[in-house]
């Protein structure tokens, strides 16, 4: 019964409060451009810390206009594998380990066994 009697009446849509003696923050308008060329304005409070760069409607990252030099992070090693490999075995015990496999797979096909390569 409740749920019908606040129905059409916006109670939960519109504020009951009034934009008297609300006094707003003061702004600045910062200006971004990307690389093609494309101006992004947007305003921030005066207490705002402004980010150097903004992701423009493009797609390409907006520098701040008459702003510092963004920091480049470091970019980070991708490891493969391979290098994930080389932290478990040397490349000595790799070749033995290949070595024992492939005379096992040789067996398996009926192979003769070859013979060990020498220095």
């Amino acid at each position: 019964m409740a749920d019908r009697a606040l129905r059409g009446s916006n109670l939960g849509s519109l504020s009951m409060e009034s934009d008297e003696n609300v006094v707003p923050s003061p702004r600045q308008i910062t200006v971004y451009v990307c690389d093609q060329g494309h101006r992004t304005e947007l305003p921030f409070s005066v207490e705002a810390e402004i980010p150097p760069t903004w992701e423009c409607r493009c797609g390409l990252v907006a520098k701040l206009l008459d702003g510092p030099e963004p920091e480049l992070k470091a970019a980070k090693h991708v490891r493969t594998h391979w290098d994930m490999l080389l932290e478990r075995r040397s490349i000595p015990e790799l070749e033995e380990l290949l070595e024992e496999r492939l005379t096992l797979l040789r067996e398996s096909r009926g192979e003769k066994p070859r013979r060990k390569k020498t220095a």
